[in-house]
């Protein structure tokens, strides 16, 4: 494993003493270096560091289990093969994450590339490796803003580069259902930024308004505010004048904070908040103290979710509770994703063939059809070319339990196979 500061070769890790030697066993660089039969390269890329942070919490726990599963290498048709990890911090910058997504391909010369969280990081990494002939997964993020966001053409789809989640169809269609559950007036603030989420949800005709106002549920979109502002005050009043019960946006941590904090000051009285991204993370509500209670959320994976992984045969609850159990930490959204990015990866790896050659690779990816610890991943039964759509349902943040708030499905009628546990719950 790298981290983008620079090559950490056996003998660097050594050097550091016993934290390094630690290092050397848990990745098996030990065993890689007696591979006689070539090296597979993979580049991962991630948002460490930054306001999207939140995303790769658990990114160390996952690589750790990748690690160990691989730590005597991979066989494909009788022939055994190390694994390396390269991993690199997009430091939730989209010019960084290309230019890292860069020395991967062009310096460390890697056979696939995996990458994660958010349009900010999955696009320009995917560009990468479209325009350099690299195979390409990535994943958490909406299929609508990587797919046209990356001027994707739904008659030809991309050629190296692919990617599995839910859409922004299944967004609305989840959101509305929740709030069919309470007494509203359908009035609906949106709180979108001047971001590649943001851009693509509030899109009058391509985002939510148009199918919303369909549902019944009309939006007030008081137009694009830049990401970590420090005033939203505009975009509230705009919600007071309208009257809206409900406020639903795709904004990250720090300035959904923001938002709640200037809302109550300003006496911004709502039914429903149904926020994606902000809202993902336990760390995340906790920082709001109190405040947090009944803020809502889409819901992407669970220890609930009846998936088990391709790699380890554990369940999702299992492979929560290792998370929880290795760091002291609640279970986060991204702990499936991260998995299942890797799983696809070693899937396809294992069907290629000859790992070394790319269009191989590719064409492996092309064939995906597995089951994962978030659902089935099928590349050929997407809205468009290079896309799988995994499940999606809605949760609410209750307090109480082991920790401070819990995430609470409480719909699920577009995934009933993914138990709920409740029902939707006005803001008091």
């Amino acid at each position: 494993m790298r981290i983008h500061a620079g090559k950490i070769t056996r003998r660097r890790l050594l050097q550091n003493g016993a934290v390094g030697a630690a290092l050397v066993s848990s990745l098996g660089f030990t065993r890689l270096a007696r591979a006689t039969d070539g090296v597979i390269k993979i580049g991962f890329v991630t948002p460490k560091t930054g306001p999207l942070a939140g995303f790769a919490e658990s990114d160390d726990y996952i690589i750790s289990g990748f690690n160990s599963v691989f730590k005597d290498g991979i066989t494909i048709d009788g022939t055994n093969y190390g694994v390396e990890l390269i991993v690199k911090d997009s430091q939730s910058n989209p010019n960084r994450a290309a230019d890292v997504a860069a020395e991967l391909i062009l310096d460390d010369q890697v056979n696939l590339m995996v990458v994660s969280s958010t349009p900010e990081t999955t696009n320009p990494v995917s560009d990468q490796c479209e325009v350099n002939g690299i195979p390409c997964i990535s994943t958490v993020a909406p299929w609508q803003p990587w797919f046209f966001g990356r001027s994707g053409n739904p008659e030809k789809g991309f050629r190296h580069t692919f990617h599995f989640f839910w859409g922004l169809e299944d967004i609305i269609a989840n959101y509305t259902a929740a709030w069919k559950q309470l007494d509203t007036n359908g009035k609906v603030g949106g709180l979108f930024p001047n971001d590649a989420d943001g851009n693509a949800w509030g899109d009058p005709k391509l985002g939510l308004p148009k199918p919303m106002a369909d549902l019944g549920y009309m939006i007030t979109d008081p137009g694009r505010f830049q990401p970590l502002t420090d005033d939203v005050s505009a975009q509230i009043s705009a919600y007071k004048s309208a009257e809206c019960d409900i406020v639903t946006g795709v904004v990250i941590p720090p300035d959904f904070t923001t938002f709640w904090n200037q809302a109550a000051q300003q006496g911004l009285k709502l039914k429903a908040c149904t926020t994606a991204k902000a809202l993902l993370f336990p760390s995340a509500v906790e920082a709001l103290g109190d405040a947090g209670h009944n803020l809502s959320t889409e819901v992407w994976w669970s220890p609930s979710h009846p998936f088990t992984s391709s790699l380890t045969g554990q369940n999702a609850k299992a492979l929560a509770d290792g998370y929880t159990e290795a760091t002291g930490r609640q279970w986060t959204q991204p702990i499936g994703f991260a998995h299942a990015l890797l799983e696809v990866a070693a899937d396809a790896l294992k069907r290629s063939g000859d790992p070394m050659n790319a269009d191989k690779l590719t064409e492996a990816l092309g064939a995906t059809d597995m089951n994962t610890i978030v659902g089935p991943v099928n590349f050929a039964s997407g809205p468009v070319p290079n896309v799988a759509k995994t499940p999606l349902v809605v949760g609410q943040w209750r307090k109480g339990g082991d920790f401070m708030y819990d995430l609470v499905i409480v719909e699920n009628g577009a995934a009933s196979n993914i138990p709920s546990a409740g029902t939707m719950e006005a803001l008091s």
